[in-house]
């Protein structure tokens, strides 16, 4: 049994772009880096063999994980028109410091902190969703510390 996935319109466009590449153009250079390393002689001592074998599990590992996701997915579009944190919604957060950062609220599997993306199944994702600009925000983050951050605004 598997869970939904959320996934907004771009997660999802990403993904099968990354399937397309995958499935064409990484298993053709895969394929190619095994067949010459077949050809430097016997296979049982060749690391330039085992190498290509080992990547070329690790591409078919990947087609088969997105493959999963998209066939699971639940596909957000934007959020409607209100004034409440909901899936695929960019929200402004304020911490206590008066430190501001922008997130937008996606699905785990689209999740990328370093681009400011962040799960609904996250401590702050869960803690935002369904709050309005102007509330105050309790988040216990895995180190046990409470923070709290107020929503400075919401972008849908």
């Amino acid at each position: 049994m598997h869970k939904d996935i959320a996934l907004t319109v771009e997660g999802q466009q990403k993904l099968e772009d990354e399937l397309h590449f995958l499935e064409t153009t990484r298993r053709r250079e895969v394929g190619q880096r095994i067949k010459e390393a077949k050809e430097f002689g016997d296979i049982s001592e060749n690391s330039e063999y085992d190498d290509a074998k080992n990547e070329q599990a690790m591409v078919e590992t990947r087609i088969l994980e997105v493959n999963q996701i998209l066939a699971h997915a639940t596909i957000i579009s934007a959020p409607k028109k209100n004034d409440k944190v909901a899936l695929g919604s960019k929200v402004e957060l304020s911490d206590g410091d008066g430190d501001s950062m922008m997130y937008r609220i996606v699905g785990s599997a689209e999740a990328d902190p370093t681009n400011n993306k962040i799960s609904n199944e996250s401590p702050v994702g869960q803690a935002v969703l369904g709050r309005k600009k102007g509330d105050i925000v309790p988040v216990t983050l895995p180190s046990g510390k409470t923070t709290n951050y107020t929503v400075v605004s919401i972008h849908h």
